[in-house]
């Protein structure tokens, strides 16, 4: 949870996009920046997670209905490693 706080009090426009549990992972939460940086942390379920976003003050949408942002993944490739 530090984290994620220290992450959105540090980047403006922050939303979180929660990722359903898949056969190798548990359910995870993504935090965009407006600039597209990132982050991802483990969480129990969907509903702490929308738990976690409503304490940290930012809209969380279920990526399966919304997708990713389109700056996340201009981010990603502008940062890409090679």
């Amino acid at each position: 949870m530090a984290h994620l706080q220290e992450f959105v009090k540090s980047r403006p426009g922050c939303e979180a996009y929660i990722e359903p549990p898949t056969r190798v992972t548990q359910t995870t939460m993504v935090v965009v920046a407006e600039t597209g940086e990132w982050t991802r942390r483990r969480v129990p379920d969907q509903a702490t997670a929308r738990k976690v976003a409503k304490a940290l003050g930012v809209i969380a949408y279920d990526v399966n209905l919304s997708g990713y942002p389109s700056r996340m993944r201009e981010w990603n490739e502008s940062h890409r490693k090679g």
